[in-house]
Protein backbone atom coordinates (compact mmCIF):
# COMPACT_ATOMS: atom_id res chain seq x y z
CA UNK A 1 0.00 0.00 0.00
CA UNK A 2 1.36 3.41 -1.00
CA UNK A 3 0.65 6.79 0.55
CA UNK A 4 -1.82 7.40 -2.27
CA UNK A 5 -3.89 4.34 -1.50
CA UNK A 6 -6.62 3.87 1.06
CA UNK A 7 -6.27 1.45 3.92
CA UNK A 8 -8.82 -1.34 3.57
CA UNK A 9 -10.27 -4.03 5.76
CA UNK A 10 -12.89 -6.72 5.34
CA UNK A 11 -16.11 -6.09 7.23
CA UNK A 12 -18.02 -8.61 9.28
CA UNK A 13 -21.83 -8.42 9.00
CA UNK A 14 -21.87 -6.86 12.46
CA UNK A 15 -19.35 -4.16 11.53
CA UNK A 16 -21.24 -3.46 8.29
CA UNK A 17 -24.44 -2.98 10.30
CA UNK A 18 -22.67 -0.56 12.65
CA UNK A 19 -21.42 1.55 9.76
CA UNK A 20 -24.80 1.54 8.04
CA UNK A 21 -26.55 2.58 11.26
CA UNK A 22 -24.09 5.47 11.72
CA UNK A 23 -25.01 6.86 8.28
CA UNK A 24 -28.82 6.67 7.96
CA UNK A 25 -28.86 9.18 5.10
CA UNK A 26 -26.44 7.24 2.87
CA UNK A 27 -28.20 5.27 0.15
CA UNK A 28 -27.01 1.66 0.37
CA UNK A 29 -28.27 -0.66 -2.37
CA UNK A 30 -29.39 -4.08 -1.22
CA UNK A 31 -26.84 -5.59 -3.63
CA UNK A 32 -24.05 -4.14 -1.48
CA UNK A 33 -25.13 -5.79 1.78
CA UNK A 34 -24.24 -9.00 3.62
CA UNK A 35 -27.80 -10.18 3.01
CA UNK A 36 -27.28 -10.00 -0.74
CA UNK A 37 -23.93 -11.75 -0.43
CA UNK A 38 -25.68 -14.61 1.35
CA UNK A 39 -28.20 -14.80 -1.48
CA UNK A 40 -25.42 -14.92 -4.08
CA UNK A 41 -23.76 -17.71 -2.11
CA UNK A 42 -27.05 -19.64 -2.04
CA UNK A 43 -27.23 -19.46 -5.84
CA UNK A 44 -23.79 -21.06 -6.11
CA UNK A 45 -21.83 -17.89 -6.78
CA UNK A 46 -18.79 -16.82 -4.78
CA UNK A 47 -18.96 -13.59 -2.75
CA UNK A 48 -15.41 -12.49 -1.99
CA UNK A 49 -16.18 -10.13 0.85
CA UNK A 50 -17.30 -6.62 1.76
CA UNK A 51 -14.45 -4.17 2.23
CA UNK A 52 -14.29 -0.70 3.73
CA UNK A 53 -11.68 1.81 2.55
CA UNK A 54 -10.29 4.40 4.95
CA UNK A 55 -8.37 7.64 4.52
CA UNK A 56 -6.22 7.56 7.64
CA UNK A 57 -4.55 10.85 6.78
CA UNK A 58 -7.89 12.67 6.76
CA UNK A 59 -8.90 10.92 9.95
CA UNK A 60 -5.74 11.98 11.76
CA UNK A 61 -6.27 15.56 10.68
CA UNK A 62 -9.75 15.85 12.17
CA UNK A 63 -9.63 13.45 15.11
CA UNK A 64 -8.70 16.11 17.62
CA UNK A 65 -11.66 18.21 16.56
CA UNK A 66 -14.11 15.31 16.92
CA UNK A 67 -14.66 15.20 13.17
CA UNK A 68 -17.67 13.46 11.74
CA UNK A 69 -16.93 13.36 8.03
CA UNK A 70 -16.31 10.07 6.28
CA UNK A 71 -12.65 9.15 6.41
CA UNK A 72 -12.25 10.91 9.75
CA UNK A 73 -12.73 9.53 13.25
CA UNK A 74 -16.26 9.23 14.57
CA UNK A 75 -16.69 8.41 18.26
CA UNK A 76 -13.15 7.03 18.34
CA UNK A 77 -13.67 4.71 15.36
CA UNK A 78 -12.41 5.28 11.83
CA UNK A 79 -15.20 5.98 9.37
CA UNK A 80 -14.97 4.70 5.79
CA UNK A 81 -14.69 6.75 2.63
CA UNK A 82 -16.26 3.98 0.56
CA UNK A 83 -17.53 0.41 0.98
CA UNK A 84 -17.66 -2.27 -1.73
CA UNK A 85 -19.02 -5.82 -1.84
CA UNK A 86 -17.21 -8.05 -4.34
CA UNK A 87 -18.46 -11.05 -6.25
CA UNK A 88 -15.72 -13.40 -7.47
CA UNK A 89 -16.67 -14.49 -10.98
CA UNK A 90 -14.74 -17.42 -12.48
CA UNK A 91 -16.24 -17.77 -15.92
CA UNK A 92 -13.99 -19.32 -18.55
CA UNK A 93 -10.98 -17.14 -19.43
CA UNK A 94 -12.38 -14.14 -17.58
CA UNK A 95 -11.90 -14.38 -13.86
CA UNK A 96 -13.01 -11.11 -12.37
CA UNK A 97 -14.12 -9.19 -9.31
CA UNK A 98 -17.52 -7.57 -9.73
CA UNK A 99 -19.11 -4.87 -7.58
CA UNK A 100 -22.84 -5.10 -8.31
CA UNK A 101 -24.60 -1.71 -8.10
CA UNK A 102 -21.73 -0.15 -6.19
CA UNK A 103 -19.52 0.82 -4.51
CA UNK A 104 -21.21 2.85 -1.78
CA UNK A 105 -19.63 6.22 -1.08
CA UNK A 106 -19.73 7.63 2.44
CA UNK A 107 -17.29 10.41 1.62
CA UNK A 108 -17.36 12.93 -1.23
CA UNK A 109 -17.08 11.15 -4.57
CA UNK A 110 -14.53 13.33 -6.35
CA UNK A 111 -12.34 12.35 -9.29
CA UNK A 112 -9.36 12.28 -6.94
CA UNK A 113 -11.14 10.04 -4.44
CA UNK A 114 -12.10 7.61 -7.19
CA UNK A 115 -8.53 7.66 -8.50
CA UNK A 116 -7.26 6.63 -5.08
CA UNK A 117 -9.87 3.88 -4.84
CA UNK A 118 -8.94 2.48 -8.26
CA UNK A 119 -5.26 2.52 -7.33
CA UNK A 120 -6.10 0.74 -4.09
CA UNK A 121 -8.13 -1.91 -5.91
CA UNK A 122 -5.26 -2.63 -8.29
CA UNK A 123 -2.91 -3.15 -5.37
CA UNK A 124 -5.47 -5.12 -3.38
CA UNK A 125 -6.29 -7.65 -6.10
CA UNK A 126 -2.76 -7.83 -7.44
CA UNK A 127 -1.77 -9.45 -4.16
CA UNK A 128 -5.01 -11.05 -2.90
CA UNK A 129 -4.56 -14.71 -2.04
CA UNK A 130 -6.45 -17.30 -4.05
CA UNK A 131 -7.68 -15.01 -6.82
CA UNK A 132 -6.15 -13.72 -10.05
CA UNK A 133 -8.71 -11.47 -11.74
CA UNK A 134 -8.36 -10.27 -15.31
CA UNK A 135 -10.34 -7.17 -14.37
CA UNK A 136 -12.33 -5.52 -11.60
CA UNK A 137 -15.80 -4.26 -12.58
CA UNK A 138 -17.58 -1.43 -10.76
CA UNK A 139 -19.46 1.83 -11.26
CA UNK A 140 -17.23 4.84 -11.94
CA UNK A 141 -18.56 8.39 -11.90
CA UNK A 142 -15.36 10.05 -13.12
CA UNK A 143 -13.87 8.04 -16.04
CA UNK A 144 -10.10 8.31 -16.12
CA UNK A 145 -6.92 6.68 -17.30
CA UNK A 146 -6.83 2.97 -16.52
CA UNK A 147 -10.58 2.26 -16.78
CA UNK A 148 -12.59 1.18 -19.82
CA UNK A 149 -16.27 0.70 -20.55
CA UNK A 150 -17.35 -2.74 -19.37
CA UNK A 151 -16.89 -5.46 -21.99
CA UNK A 152 -20.28 -6.96 -21.14
CA UNK A 153 -23.60 -5.82 -19.72
CA UNK A 154 -23.23 -4.04 -16.42
CA UNK A 155 -25.63 -2.20 -14.14
CA UNK A 156 -28.02 0.24 -15.81
CA UNK A 157 -27.12 3.94 -15.67
CA UNK A 158 -30.57 5.58 -15.87
CA UNK A 159 -33.57 4.68 -13.74
CA UNK A 160 -37.09 5.98 -13.22
CA UNK A 161 -37.94 6.48 -9.55
CA UNK A 162 -41.44 6.83 -8.07
CA UNK A 163 -41.84 9.07 -5.02
CA UNK A 164 -43.77 7.10 -2.39
CA UNK A 165 -43.45 9.84 0.21
CA UNK A 166 -46.65 11.56 -0.87
CA UNK A 167 -50.39 10.94 -0.52
CA UNK A 168 -51.73 8.16 -2.73
CA UNK A 169 -54.02 10.57 -4.58
CA UNK A 170 -51.07 12.82 -5.38
CA UNK A 171 -49.00 9.86 -6.51
CA UNK A 172 -51.77 8.60 -8.77
CA UNK A 173 -52.31 12.07 -10.22
CA UNK A 174 -48.62 12.09 -11.22
CA UNK A 175 -49.07 9.07 -13.48
CA UNK A 176 -49.65 9.56 -17.18
CA UNK A 177 -53.34 9.55 -18.18
CA UNK A 178 -52.81 6.25 -19.99
CA UNK A 179 -51.66 4.60 -16.75
CA UNK A 180 -54.59 5.89 -14.71
CA UNK A 181 -57.02 4.79 -17.39
CA UNK A 182 -55.38 1.35 -17.59
CA UNK A 183 -55.66 0.91 -13.82
CA UNK A 184 -59.38 1.68 -14.01
CA UNK A 185 -59.86 -0.73 -16.94
CA UNK A 186 -58.13 -3.55 -15.09
CA UNK A 187 -60.30 -2.93 -12.04
CA UNK A 188 -63.49 -2.98 -14.12
CA UNK A 189 -62.36 -6.19 -15.83
CA UNK A 190 -62.25 -7.91 -12.45
CA UNK A 191 -58.48 -8.26 -12.03
CA UNK A 192 -57.61 -9.16 -8.44
CA UNK A 193 -54.26 -8.63 -6.69
CA UNK A 194 -52.82 -10.97 -4.10
CA UNK A 195 -49.62 -10.91 -2.07
CA UNK A 196 -48.08 -14.34 -1.63
CA UNK A 197 -47.17 -15.30 1.93
CA UNK A 198 -43.55 -16.32 2.48
CA UNK A 199 -44.54 -19.91 3.31
CA UNK A 200 -46.37 -20.29 -0.02
CA UNK A 201 -43.94 -18.56 -2.35
CA UNK A 202 -42.06 -21.59 -3.71
CA UNK A 203 -45.14 -23.65 -4.48
CA UNK A 204 -46.96 -20.74 -6.10
CA UNK A 205 -43.95 -19.64 -8.11
CA UNK A 206 -43.19 -23.09 -9.48
CA UNK A 207 -46.78 -23.98 -10.28
CA UNK A 208 -48.27 -20.70 -11.48
CA UNK A 209 -45.66 -18.04 -12.09
CA UNK A 210 -42.52 -19.40 -13.71
CA UNK A 211 -44.50 -20.56 -16.78
CA UNK A 212 -45.47 -16.90 -17.24
CA UNK A 213 -41.79 -15.91 -17.16
CA UNK A 214 -41.05 -18.56 -19.79
CA UNK A 215 -43.80 -17.10 -21.99
CA UNK A 216 -42.55 -13.56 -21.45
CA UNK A 217 -38.95 -14.43 -22.33
CA UNK A 218 -39.99 -16.24 -25.52
CA UNK A 219 -42.27 -13.39 -26.58
CA UNK A 220 -39.85 -10.55 -25.83
CA UNK A 221 -36.68 -12.31 -26.95
CA UNK A 222 -34.55 -12.50 -23.80
CA UNK A 223 -33.13 -15.27 -21.64
CA UNK A 224 -34.51 -15.54 -18.13
CA UNK A 225 -32.92 -17.18 -15.13
CA UNK A 226 -34.11 -20.67 -14.32
CA UNK A 227 -36.86 -21.04 -11.74
CA UNK A 228 -34.39 -21.87 -9.00
CA UNK A 229 -32.81 -18.42 -9.15
CA UNK A 230 -36.08 -16.61 -8.41
CA UNK A 231 -36.99 -19.19 -5.77
CA UNK A 232 -33.66 -18.65 -4.03
CA UNK A 233 -34.16 -14.88 -4.13
CA UNK A 234 -37.56 -15.25 -2.50
CA UNK A 235 -36.27 -17.53 0.26
CA UNK A 236 -32.79 -16.15 0.97
CA UNK A 237 -34.14 -12.60 1.00
CA UNK A 238 -37.57 -13.37 2.39
CA UNK A 239 -37.38 -10.41 4.78
CA UNK A 240 -36.52 -8.03 1.96
CA UNK A 241 -38.80 -9.19 -0.87
CA UNK A 242 -42.47 -9.31 -1.77
CA UNK A 243 -44.18 -11.43 -4.42
CA UNK A 244 -47.44 -10.08 -5.85
CA UNK A 245 -49.74 -11.61 -8.47
CA UNK A 246 -52.59 -10.32 -10.62
CA UNK A 247 -55.37 -12.87 -11.18
CA UNK A 248 -58.47 -13.02 -13.35
CA UNK A 249 -61.09 -15.67 -12.69
CA UNK A 250 -58.64 -17.56 -10.51
CA UNK A 251 -55.84 -17.66 -13.09
CA UNK A 252 -52.51 -15.87 -12.64
CA UNK A 253 -51.90 -13.31 -15.40
CA UNK A 254 -48.78 -11.47 -14.26
CA UNK A 255 -46.50 -11.13 -11.27
CA UNK A 256 -43.73 -9.01 -9.83
CA UNK A 257 -41.00 -9.24 -7.21
CA UNK A 258 -39.98 -6.15 -5.26
CA UNK A 259 -37.09 -5.65 -2.86
CA UNK A 260 -36.88 -3.32 0.16
CA UNK A 261 -33.91 -2.03 2.13
CA UNK A 262 -33.52 1.07 4.31
CA UNK A 263 -36.70 2.67 3.02
CA UNK A 264 -35.91 2.20 -0.67
CA UNK A 265 -37.83 -0.31 -2.77
CA UNK A 266 -37.02 -1.73 -6.20
CA UNK A 267 -39.35 -3.21 -8.82
CA UNK A 268 -36.92 -6.04 -9.48
CA UNK A 269 -38.48 -8.78 -11.63
CA UNK A 270 -41.79 -9.11 -13.45
CA UNK A 271 -43.51 -11.21 -16.10
CA UNK A 272 -46.89 -11.08 -17.85
CA UNK A 273 -48.93 -13.30 -20.12
CA UNK A 274 -50.48 -12.14 -23.37
CA UNK A 275 -53.88 -12.19 -21.69
CA UNK A 276 -52.61 -9.89 -18.94
CA UNK A 277 -52.04 -7.16 -21.47
CA UNK A 278 -55.56 -7.37 -22.86
CA UNK A 279 -57.02 -6.51 -19.45
CA UNK A 280 -54.25 -4.07 -18.39
CA UNK A 281 -53.32 -6.21 -15.39
CA UNK A 282 -49.65 -5.05 -15.17
CA UNK A 283 -50.78 -1.46 -14.50
CA UNK A 284 -53.04 -2.39 -11.61
CA UNK A 285 -50.43 -4.78 -10.22
CA UNK A 286 -47.71 -2.14 -10.14
CA UNK A 287 -50.05 0.46 -8.64
CA UNK A 288 -51.04 -1.91 -5.84
CA UNK A 289 -47.37 -2.69 -5.22
CA UNK A 290 -46.67 1.03 -4.78
CA UNK A 291 -49.44 1.21 -2.20
CA UNK A 292 -48.06 -1.80 -0.33
CA UNK A 293 -44.47 -0.51 -0.41
CA UNK A 294 -45.59 2.89 0.84
CA UNK A 295 -47.49 1.20 3.69
CA UNK A 296 -44.26 -0.61 4.61
CA UNK A 297 -42.56 2.75 5.15
CA UNK A 298 -40.59 3.01 1.92
CA UNK A 299 -40.15 6.54 0.59
CA UNK A 300 -39.26 5.69 -3.03
CA UNK A 301 -39.39 2.84 -5.53
CA UNK A 302 -36.88 2.43 -8.33
CA UNK A 303 -38.26 0.88 -11.50
CA UNK A 304 -34.78 -0.28 -12.62
CA UNK A 305 -33.13 0.56 -15.91
CA UNK A 306 -34.41 2.54 -18.87
CA UNK A 307 -32.91 3.28 -22.26
CA UNK A 308 -29.68 5.27 -22.42
CA UNK A 309 -26.78 5.79 -24.81
CA UNK A 310 -24.93 3.04 -22.97
CA UNK A 311 -27.85 0.61 -22.87
CA UNK A 312 -30.09 1.11 -25.94
CA UNK A 313 -31.48 -2.41 -25.51
CA UNK A 314 -33.67 -1.18 -22.64
CA UNK A 315 -35.88 0.83 -25.00
CA UNK A 316 -38.56 -1.88 -24.96
CA UNK A 317 -39.23 -1.50 -21.21
CA UNK A 318 -38.89 2.28 -21.01
CA UNK A 319 -42.32 3.24 -22.35
CA UNK A 320 -44.18 1.27 -19.69
CA UNK A 321 -42.06 2.64 -16.84
CA UNK A 322 -42.41 6.25 -17.97
CA UNK A 323 -46.13 5.99 -17.28
CA UNK A 324 -45.51 6.15 -13.54
CA UNK A 325 -43.01 8.96 -13.02
CA UNK A 326 -41.06 11.72 -14.72
CA UNK A 327 -38.19 11.45 -12.24
CA UNK A 328 -35.10 9.98 -13.91
CA UNK A 329 -32.04 9.25 -11.77
CA UNK A 330 -28.65 9.01 -13.47
CA UNK A 331 -26.26 6.44 -11.99
CA UNK A 332 -22.53 6.04 -12.63
CA UNK A 333 -21.75 3.82 -15.61
CA UNK A 334 -20.15 0.40 -15.17
CA UNK A 335 -16.46 0.25 -16.08
CA UNK A 336 -13.72 -2.34 -16.02
CA UNK A 337 -10.33 -1.88 -14.39
CA UNK A 338 -8.05 -4.24 -16.36
CA UNK A 339 -5.58 -6.11 -14.18
CA UNK A 340 -4.02 -8.29 -16.93
CA UNK A 341 -3.68 -5.98 -19.91
CA UNK A 342 -2.85 -8.46 -22.68
CA UNK A 343 -5.39 -10.99 -21.51
CA UNK A 344 -8.05 -8.29 -21.22
CA UNK A 345 -7.29 -7.07 -24.75
CA UNK A 346 -7.60 -10.59 -26.15
CA UNK A 347 -10.85 -11.10 -24.28
CA UNK A 348 -12.24 -7.86 -25.67
CA UNK A 349 -11.36 -8.89 -29.22
CA UNK A 350 -13.03 -12.27 -28.74
CA UNK A 351 -16.25 -10.76 -27.41
CA UNK A 352 -16.34 -8.21 -30.21
CA UNK A 353 -16.06 -10.95 -32.81
CA UNK A 354 -18.87 -12.87 -31.18
CA UNK A 355 -21.17 -9.82 -31.04
CA UNK A 356 -20.54 -8.52 -34.54
CA UNK A 357 -20.49 -11.87 -36.35
CA UNK A 358 -17.64 -10.82 -38.61
CA UNK A 359 -16.80 -12.94 -41.71
CA UNK A 360 -14.75 -15.93 -40.72
CA UNK A 361 -15.67 -14.99 -37.17
CA UNK A 362 -15.38 -18.52 -35.91
CA UNK A 363 -11.85 -18.88 -37.19
CA UNK A 364 -10.94 -15.48 -35.77
CA UNK A 365 -12.54 -16.31 -32.45
CA UNK A 366 -10.59 -19.55 -32.34
CA UNK A 367 -7.34 -17.68 -32.88
CA UNK A 368 -8.19 -15.18 -30.16
CA UNK A 369 -9.10 -17.96 -27.76
CA UNK A 370 -5.82 -19.71 -28.48
CA UNK A 371 -4.02 -16.44 -27.83
CA UNK A 372 -5.92 -15.97 -24.57
CA UNK A 373 -5.04 -19.48 -23.42
CA UNK A 374 -1.38 -18.79 -24.13
CA UNK A 375 -1.63 -15.64 -22.06
CA UNK A 376 -2.94 -17.67 -19.14
CA UNK A 377 0.50 -19.22 -18.86
CA UNK A 378 2.03 -15.74 -18.64
CA UNK A 379 -0.07 -14.47 -15.73
CA UNK A 380 2.67 -14.80 -13.12
CA UNK A 381 4.94 -12.61 -15.24
CA UNK A 382 2.18 -9.99 -15.51
CA UNK A 383 1.59 -9.76 -11.78
CA UNK A 384 1.62 -6.15 -10.68
CA UNK A 385 0.83 -4.74 -14.14
CA UNK A 386 -1.32 -1.61 -13.80
CA UNK A 387 -0.96 -0.14 -17.29
CA UNK A 388 -3.70 1.84 -19.02
CA UNK A 389 -4.92 -0.37 -21.84
CA UNK A 390 -7.59 1.59 -23.71
CA UNK A 391 -10.54 0.04 -25.49
CA UNK A 392 -13.73 1.17 -27.19
CA UNK A 393 -15.55 -2.02 -26.20
CA UNK A 394 -19.30 -1.67 -26.02
CA UNK A 395 -21.25 -2.59 -22.90
CA UNK A 396 -24.76 -3.78 -22.34
CA UNK A 397 -27.18 -3.57 -19.49
CA UNK A 398 -26.72 -5.49 -16.29
CA UNK A 399 -24.88 -7.66 -13.71
CA UNK A 400 -21.56 -9.38 -14.20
Amino acid sequence: MTAENYRYEELTPERFAEIAAAYPDVSIPLEQTPQWADFERDTGRAPFGIFAYFDDAAGAGTAAAGGSVAGAVVDGTAAPVVVASFLHSTRRLRESMVVVNGPVWFGTRTAGAERRLLSTLRAQFDSAAGVNPVFVRLQVEHPQRGVVKALEPGWYDREIVVDLNQPEKTMLAGFRPNARQSIRKATRAGVQIRTIAAADRLAVFRRELFPIMTETAARDGFSSFDSGYYETLLTSLADHTELMVADLDGQALCWLITTEYRGYAVYYFAASSAQARTVYAPYLLLWESFRMLKAHGNTACGLTGIVSDTYPSLANVTTFKRNFSKDVVVLPTTYDVPMKQLHYGALGAALKLRREGLPAGRRGLGRVRARAKALLRRWPAEAGSTGSFASNADSGARHD
